[in-house]
């Protein structure tokens, strides 16, 4: 694959039913990145999900929508790290984030799943948590009891746009990610929002 192939990967549940709801926002960035880049995902069992590939740049990138549920996410990125032989080094997760206000996009390298069940069970396949998150901001209800209902169902038409604004940034430093220079893509990922 080269050296310099990197992994994005979208959270998200599969089915019309989820496609708008708040815990589908990483759909809906890599979506928005293919379609940019005018590509179109292609169902890929052996990888759990949809999958699409671009060349950008220079880089081999490699895009996945797991179209199994959220909470057994790692599946699909485990099948695909390992049918390419790719490093966790270079796999961008990109997911909801409860604790982070809507309109808000922040890199993180490694931690842990902050309760979220995709990054959970990425963790767990994978035995290792030292990979890059993109994290979209999504608010929070207010009261843990409220978590489920709230991330399952769609942000109110001003949260939308501020998602939509994030995604819009998150996209604008990917040169940075690719190119290893993960310093100044926070910088300027986290002083624009």
């Amino acid at each position: 694959m080269g050296t310099t192939a990197w992994l994005l990967v979208g959270l998200g549940n599969p089915g019309a039913k989820y496609a708008q709801t708040r815990h589908n926002v990483g759909f809906w960035w890599i979506d928005a990145f293919a379609e940019e880049q005018e590509t179109d995902f292609k169902p890929a069992a052996k990888f759990f999900g949809d999958f699409a590939r671009v060349n950008w740049y220079g880089h081999n990138v490699l895009l996945l929508k797991p179209t199994i549920f959220m909470n057994h996410s790692g599946q699909a990125v485990l099948a695909l790290l390992n049918y390419y032989q790719l490093s966790p080094e270079r796999l961008l997760i990109i997911h909801d984030d409860l604790d982070l206000p809507p309109g808000s996009a922040k890199l993180k390298r490694s931690g842990g799943h902050g309760g979220h069940n995709g990054l959970r069970d990425i963790i767990n396949r994978l035995g290792r948590r030292d990979f890059l998150r993109l994290r979209l901001g999504i608010g929070h209800p207010g009261s843990s009891q409220g978590v489920v209902n709230y991330v399952l169902n769609r942000p109110s038409a001003a949260d939308q746009q501020a998602i939509e604004a994030a995604i819009a940034a998150g996209l604008e430093v990917l040169p940075e990610v690719l190119a290893d220079d993960i310093e100044k893509a926070m910088h300027r990922l986290h002083s624009q929002l």
